[in-house]
């Protein structure tokens, strides 16, 4: 879809994640747009295969592999978070890694050698719950695990490649910069509101790409986040966000 060079310039990024942090992670923790459960559900396997989540694209993207460890202790050490903060959650060890989870992965850590586990967003979908889940795994960004939001921050398919998406993309993308950079009390106000913001319906019809970044916020306590990536992909605004 689009252009050959689309993603050229976030598979950049991509790349350059790990040099830009302090130290490797010990372990990732990723939370992606494509896997939705009642309950916040954690995959535990010790070896995640991977979920091609999609159809009608070439055979070899059905044949890409990532075969990164992964880390049942650090599995039940997230469900005990959770339990701590009173929040129910599940265990699943038949998933496997989405494409929301092993294809940036796979960009960012190609020799798929740091333990990996997976963790579900709530169904209903509401951002401030999100955000609280989060907060219950602040925690584990002091025992070297990197929390990895993957989503989108512009996600309407009819709105790529068209003026409208352009200017909707452009407006939400400021308005989110702008939330994710508050203080953090305001930010997390801000982001559990969110249907609220310019253009924001218009940008994300339904919200499960923006909510991978809610589980961020929560989880950065009083870190400020920044924006460390835009690009306009098929004419549309994007951009990634740090904490810490």
């Amino acid at each position: 879809m689009g252009p050959p060079d689309t993603w050229d310039r976030m598979a950049d990024f991509l790349r350059g994640i790990d040099a830009s942090l302090p130290r490797t992670p010990s372990a990732l923790l990723v939370l992606s747009a494509h896997w939705e459960t009642k309950i916040p559900t954690v995959l535990g396997s010790p070896a995640p295969p991977l979920f091609f989540d999609y159809y009608g694209f070439p055979q070899h993207t059905y044949e890409l592999t990532w075969p990164a460890p992964g880390e049942p202790q650090l599995a039940e050490r997230v469900r005990g978070l959770l339990s701590a903060a009173g929040i129910e959650s599940a265990f699943e060890t038949k998933r496997g890694f989405d494409h929301g989870a092993f294809i940036p992965l796979k960009v960012a850590y190609p020799e798929a050698r740091i333990p990996t586990i997976q963790l579900s967003l709530e169904e209903a979908l509401d951002p401030a719950r999100h955000i609280t889940i989060g907060r219950a795994l602040a925690p584990l960004r002091d025992e070297g695990v990197l929390i990895v939001g993957s989503g989108m921050s512009y996600h309407n398919i009819r709105g790529f490649m068209t003026r409208p998406g352009q200017d909707d993309s452009r407006r939400f993308d400021e308005w989110l910069a702008m939330a994710v950079e508050k203080e953090p009390d305001a930010r997390n106000a801000d982001l559990a509101s969110w249907t609220k913001a310019p253009s924001a319906r218009a940008s994300h019809p339904r919200e499960e790409h923006l909510l991978p970044l809610m589980v961020a916020a929560g989880a950065a306590g009083s870190d400020r986040g920044k924006r460390v990536f835009r690009d306009d992909v098929m004419g549309t605004r994007v951009s990634a966000f740090r904490f810490g």
